[in-house]
C-alpha cells in the first residue's frame, strides 16, 4: 500500500496541488481516499489514537471510483471534485452513515435526508468520507464534559500533545482531522467558539461564517440564533473554497434569506498576500487578564508578534480598542431556552424505531445505560426539565433575545468597527466568540505560532455581518507572510 501512498508528493496538498495532480493521472480520486483512510486507521483509530473519527462512509471508495470516471469522460465539476470531505456528527446524510450528535441514544439513527450544505457538497464532486467525534450534543449535555469527549465516540485528542494539550470543542474531531492530515477538509458546528475553539487549539483554519450565509437545514440543532456551520481547513484558501461552495439561500431556513445577493459562490477572488497593506485592524485584548491567562490559551510574546506582523504588512492598528459590551454578564437564556424547543421539535420527529424522542425519554436512556452514558452526568438536559414548556414565549427569553442582539451588535462589534473606523476587530485566540456569535457575526481563525512547549496559538479576525471576504483577505495575508503552520509529529 506504501508503493501508492507515495504517488503524495508531501505531506500536506492542498486542494489547488490535489486537483494538478489528479487532472494528470498521477493520482486518482480513489486513491487519494484510500490514502485518508490509510492514515484514520494508523493515527487515528490506533498509534495514537486521536479518536476524531467516528464513522467511516463505506461507500467512499466507490463514490472516488465514480467521480474519477467523470473526470474521465466529462472532466472535473470544479476545485470540490473527488476531495475528501469529512462532517461533523450533528450534520445529517442520507447514506450508510449515522447521526447522532455524540450520543448513543442516537448511534443507529439514519437519516432520511441529506442536510442542504450536504447536496451541496455532493454537487460539487466532494467525498464526503466520515463523520467526526464532537462534544456530545454540542456542549448541551453536561457543564462538566470534557470538550471534545462524547459517550458515543470518547475522547478527542490534540494531534500536538495527545492527553497533554486542550483539544477545543465542540467541533474538536473535524478541527483535529484536518490538523492531522486525516483528509483534505472538513465541516464543523458552532454556537460559540466550537469552530473558532479547536481551530486555535489544533492549528488549522477556521471559519465562523454570518448566520444565514450556509443553511442549518438538517443540521442537529442547539440554537435558531446562533447557529451556523463552517469550513475547517489547513490554509485559508482551502477554508475560502470550500465555503463558497456551501453558500446558497434555502427556502427552508429564513436566515438565509438576506444572504440573497450578497453571499459569493467563491470567496478565492479575496486571497490577496497584500491584503493587510492599508487595512485598519483594531486590537482587542481587554479580556486576557483573569481565566484566559490563567488557562494557559494565551501568550503575550505570540500575540504581539502577531501584531507586529500585521503592522509591518502595512494595516494601520489601532490598539487597546474599546467593545462597551464586551465584559457585560451575557446571559444563558437564549441558548438554554432554544436548545429545549429546538433538541425537542428534532427529536420528535425522529424513526419511530429509535429509543428517544423527547428530552425526558434521552435522560431515562442515559440513567438506564449510566456507565456507558454518564461519564460527566446530564446536569444540562435535567435543569432544562425545568424550564416552562413554551420556552419561546417565556419573557426571560425574549428580553434576552434583544438583550443579546442590541448589546453584541450596536453595542459591541458593530459600535468598535464605526468608532475606530475599522476593517475588522483582531482578538487574541477565540476570546471575541461569544460577542460574536450573539450578533451572529463571521469571525476566522488562523495559526500565530506554538508555545515553548510545543502548544499551538491562533489568532481571530472579527467583522460585521457578511464580511466574510474581507476577513478573507486579512487572514490570508497574515498567513502568507508568517507561514506559521506546521503538521504534528507522530511516532
Amino acid at each position: 500500500m506504501e508503493l501508492i501512498f507515495n504517488k503524495i508528493l508531501k505531506e500536506e496538498l492542498m486542494i489547488k496541488e490535489i486537483q494538478e495532480v489528479l487532472e494528470t493521472g498521477v493520482l486518482t480520486s480513489k486513491e487519494l481516499v484510500m490514502y485518508y483512510l490509510y492514515r484514520i486507521a494508523k493515527y487515528d483509530q490506533s498509534g495514537s489514537k486521536l479518536n476524531s473519527i467516528l464513522e467511516i462512509n463505506p461507500d467512499a471508495i466507490f463514490i472516488a471510483e465514480g467521480l474519477d470516471h467523470e473526470r474521465k469522460t466529462k472532466g472535473a465539476r470544479g476545485p470540490l471534485h473527488g476531495i475528501p470531505v469529512l462532517l461533523k456528527d450533528n450534520i445529517e446524510t442520507k447514506d450508510k452513515m449515522h447521526t447522532s450528535a455524540g450520543t448513543l441514544a442516537l448511534e443507529n439513527h439514519l437519516s432520511t435526508k441529506d442536510a442542504f450544505l450536504v447536496e451541496k457538497l455532493r454537487k460539487a464532486g466532494a467525498v464526503i468520507i466520515g463523520k467526526t467525534n464532537m462534544t456530545e450534543l454540542a456542549n448541551g449535555m453536561s457543564t462538566t464534559m470534557w470538550a471534545g469527549y462524547s459517550s458515543r465516540g470518547g475522547q478527542t485528542l490534540n494531534p500536538y500533545g495527545p492527553g497533554e494539550f486542550f483539544v477545543g470543542g465542540s467541533s474538536s474531531g473535524s478541527a483535529v482531522a484536518v490538523a492531522a492530515n486525516l483528509t483534505v477538509l472538513s465541516l464543523g458546528t458552532e454556537t460559540d467558539a466550537s469552530i473558532l475553539s479547536p481551530a486555535t487549539q489544533n492549528s488549522v483554519v477556521g471559519i465562523k461564517p454570518t448566520v444565514g450565509l450556509i443553511s442549518r437545514g438538517g443540521i442537529i440543532p442547539f440554537t435558531y440564533t446562533q447557529d451556523t456551520p463552517g469550513p475547517i481547513a489547513r490554509t485559508v484558501t482551502d477554508a475560502a473554497i470550500l465555503l463558497g461552495a456551501l453558500t446558497s439561500v434555502d427556502q427552508f431556513d429564513p436566515a438565509t434569506y438576506k444572504s440573497e445577493g450578497i453571499s459569493y459562490q467563491d470567496y478565492t477572488s479575496f486571497l490577496d498576500s497584500e491584503g493587510l497593506d492599508g487595512a485598519r485592524i483594531g486590537v482587542f485584548n481587554n479580556a486576557t487578564e483573569d481565566y484566559y491567562r490563567d488557562s494557559g490559551e494565551y501568550d503575550e510574546n505570540l500575540f504581539n508578534n502577531a501584531i507586529q506582523t500585521i503592522r509591518c504588512k502595512g494595516a494601520e492598528v489601532v490598539e487597546q480598542i474599546d467593545i462597551p459590551s464586551f465584559h457585560r454578564e451575557w446571559s444563558w437564556g437564549v441558548p438554554i431556552y432554544e436548545i429545549k424547543h429546538a433538541l425537542g421539535n428534532y427529536l420528535s420527529q425522529l424513526p419511530s424505531y429509535l429509543p428517544v424522542h423527547m428530552d425526558t425519554e434521552l435522560i431515562e436512556f442515559n440513567t438506564r445505560n449510566e456507565e456507558k452514558t454518564l461519564k460527566y452526568g446530564q446536569n444540562m438536559l435535567e435543569y432544562r426539565q425545568g424550564l416552562p414548556h413554551n420556552t419561546l414565549a417565556n419573557p426571560g427569553y425574549l428580553n434576552a433575545k434583544l438583550e443579546d442582539l442590541y448589546f453584541s451588535q450596536e453595542q459591541g462589534i458593530d459600535y468598535a468597527l464605526k468608532k475606530y473606523n475599522l476593517d475588522a476587530i483582531l482578538f487574541p485566540s477565540y476570546i471575541g466568540s461569544t460577542i460574536c456569535a450573539k450578533a451572529g457575526y463571521p469571525s476566522i481563525a488562523v495559526p500565530a505560532g506554538y508555545m515553548e512547549n510545543g502548544r499551538p496559538f491562533g489568532i481571530t479576525f472579527a467583522g460585521g455581518a457578511f464580511s466574510e471576504g474581507i476577513l478573507i483577505k486579512l487572514a490570508y495575508s497574515f498567513e502568507q507572510s508568517t507561514k506559521y503552520r506546521k503538521p504534528p509529529l507522530f511516532n
